[in-house]
């Protein structure tokens, strides 16, 4: 081959090697996602959080709220010889007597091998064991070399946000918290997240060369954060704290206590004042880890006579000045014999009966009336909405659960159970319901924990609560319902509790709990006991709900004597405070 050849060849060489890279930067410029690629390492677009949403009492009083913490690290490669030579020793010093986690020595130590070795996060070296508010870094500030700054001592405060409640655990299950994820939560906190965390802005940021941090382009963002909704509850903080410490003191009297709650709604709305959940912990503590008031179904006991109660007037088969037979040593049917929780009554009227709690009047007038009726009675039940859902705000509502004749687990002696408060699941929060809708003219209304939701001040939006449903009774079975409530403090089993200074009506409980599937064991039994009424009588303001669990016991274990007394310590310290009262709380009168 001549040399115009090899020439050529050269030639067509060079050229396709250019063309090759002509077409690469071509596929590089417009074909390729290289340009993307490069941009995520050098920009990027990062999310600026919005501010929380507090959660406040109806007061306006916070009781949730995100405030700014700082996390206190070191970059141990900016202070100078000098500098660290001549104040070390100070700076450990002031370190260990704030933070009082490790000594000045340990400090000084962990600094110097961290600057001298440059082991991994020497320039970004954590300092103390917690996160420190605004005027604690302040103080932070003005330690020796972190006083020079971060360019010169090396200080680095990192922000991040904490949710702190002003109040401590009062009402915590109730105001609730979130997981970090957001995919697990309870109360408030869960059931409004969407509402209190608001929607993050946007940011782009570009790596700095050197040291590799993120700075922003530009001094505004591409997208503003938009702040969470201030979420205004219906809780008093003075109801509140009343009810808790009432509840405390009772369950300091007896160790064998397993919980407690209780509730206070405002009649006419619905609204919840005050809730009180106590669980009690392995230390024999109590805290609010379980939230009995709306998750916890059991057999209400006694305080449902009040449902049998109505149903009877209600079909007209009984007036309250009616007799009754309970006998001498109860009373059988179905191969159970019932009896009374202490002593027989002999014949009493309907209205005695239900002053006294008695099983045998209720379960044989049930029977009686209804032998032949089940599906009356029970429809009569479910006209009073007492096995339907609540649909409050908060997430984990109980199961309220009444059977109906014919279906699975129906026997012989459902009848006569059911009209004294056993074979059904009802929470707290149901019962206080029922109880709530006879003390406000026989309109049921849903309980419900929110008012309202506020930004910066001003209110966004207010909260309507329509009743469940009409009312649940004629006028004459409500005043007859009403006389027969006020008597069971008057002269029932609730006597303990009555006031000539205003006056209280209600239905004590007691109600044996199965455990490990029975009742009993070994003699051993659990209870729980309640009172649940509403005061004034003769124009009810607020209503209320008291139940301690017991744990397994021989001992007699009654509502009158656990529950009604809470009762009583809460609507005393509501008397005192509150206004629609004309007459002041003073000493009861002489009789």
């Amino acid at each position: 081959m001549n040399t115009y050849g090899k020439m050529l060849i050269v030639y067509f060489c060079y050229l396709l090697t250019a063309l090759l890279a002509i077409g690469q930067i071509v596929r590089l410029q417009f074909f390729s996602d290289y340009r993307d690629q490069l941009d995520a390492i050098v920009y990027r677009t990062i999310d600026i959080p919005a501010y929380r949403g507090s959660i406040l009492g109806y007061d306006g009083r916070v009781l949730a709220s995100t405030v700014p913490f700082y996390e206190i690290r070191m970059d141990c490669q900016v202070p100078d010889d000098m500098l660290l030579n001549s104040s070390l020793d100070d700076l450990a010093l002031a370190l260990s007597r704030f933070f009082g986690d490790k000594s000045a020595a340990a400090y000084e130590q962990e600094i110097l091998q961290a600057r001298l070795q440059k082991k991994p996060g020497y320039r970004n070296l954590p300092i103390g064991n917690r996160l420190v508010s605004h005027d604690e870094l302040q103080k932070i500030r003005e330690f020796p070399v972190f006083d020079k700054g971060q360019y010169l001592g090396g200080l680095i405060a990192k922000e991040k946000e904490k949710r702190i409640y002003p109040y401590g655990r009062l009402a915590y299950r109730t105001i609730g918290y979130i997981s970090e994820d957001e995919r697990s939560g309870v109360g408030i906190e869960y059931a409004y997240n969407s509402y209190l965390k608001g929607y993050p802005g946007q940011q782009r940021v570009r790596r700095r060369s050197g040291d590799d941090k993120w700075v922003p382009l530009s001094s505004r963002p591409e997208v503003d954060p938009k702040d969470g909704l201030d979420v205004i509850s219906t809780l008093d903080i003075n109801i509140q704290e009343a009810a808790e410490n009432a509840l405390r003191e009772q369950l300091s009297l007896d160790d064998t206590f397993e919980g407690a709650t209780t509730v206070v709604m405002e009649v006419e709305t619905g609204a919840v004042r005050a809730i009180v959940n106590m669980k009690r912990m392995k230390d024999g503590s109590y805290d609010e880890t379980f939230n009995y008031a709306i998750s916890q179904s059991t057999n209400p006991g006694s305080t449902f006579k009040l449902a049998t109660l109505i149903a009877l007037l209600e079909d007209g088969y009984v007036r309250l000045s009616d007799s009754v037979e309970t006998g001498k040593n109860g009373w059988r049917y179905y191969g159970k014999t019932f009896t009374e929780a202490s002593r027989s009554y002999g014949t009493i009227t309907v209205q005695q009966a239900f002053e006294k709690s008695s099983n045998v009047a209720f379960a044989k007038l049930a029977v009686e009336k209804y032998g032949d009726k089940e599906k009356q009675y029970i429809n009569r039940l479910y006209n009073m909405k007492l096995n339907e859902k609540l649909n409050i705000e908060l997430i984990g509502e109980g199961r309220a659960s009444i059977p109906f004749p014919g279906e699975p687990g129906w026997s012989g002696l459902s009848l006569p159970m059911i009209a004294m408060g056993y074979e059904m699941q009802l929470t707290p929060l149901h019962v206080l319901t029922f109880y709530n809708a006879i003390a406000n003219n026989g309109k049921m209304v849903t309980p419900y924990f929110i008012e309202s939701f506020m930004q910066h001040g001003r209110t966004i939006e207010e909260f309507s609560h329509t009743p469940l449903s009409g009312t649940l009774c004629s006028p004459s079975t409500l005043k007859a319902v009403h006389k027969a409530l006020r008597g069971v403090v008057e002269n029932g089993t609730a006597a303990g509790i009555n006031d000539p200074r205003y006056s209280i009506s209600g239905k004590t409980g007691t109600a044996q709990i199965a455990y490990d599937g029975a009742y009993v064991h070994d003699g051993y039994r659990k209870h729980q006991a309640s009172f649940v009424g509403f005061f004034p009588s003769q124009a009810p303001k607020y209503s209320m709900i008291v139940i301690l669990y017991s744990g397994p016991t021989r001992s007699n274990f009654y509502g009158a004597s656990w529950a009604a007394p809470v009762f009583k310590k809460i609507a005393d310290h509501i008397y005192i405070t509150n206004p629609f009262w004309s007459q002041p709380l003073g000493a009861p009168e002489k009789t």
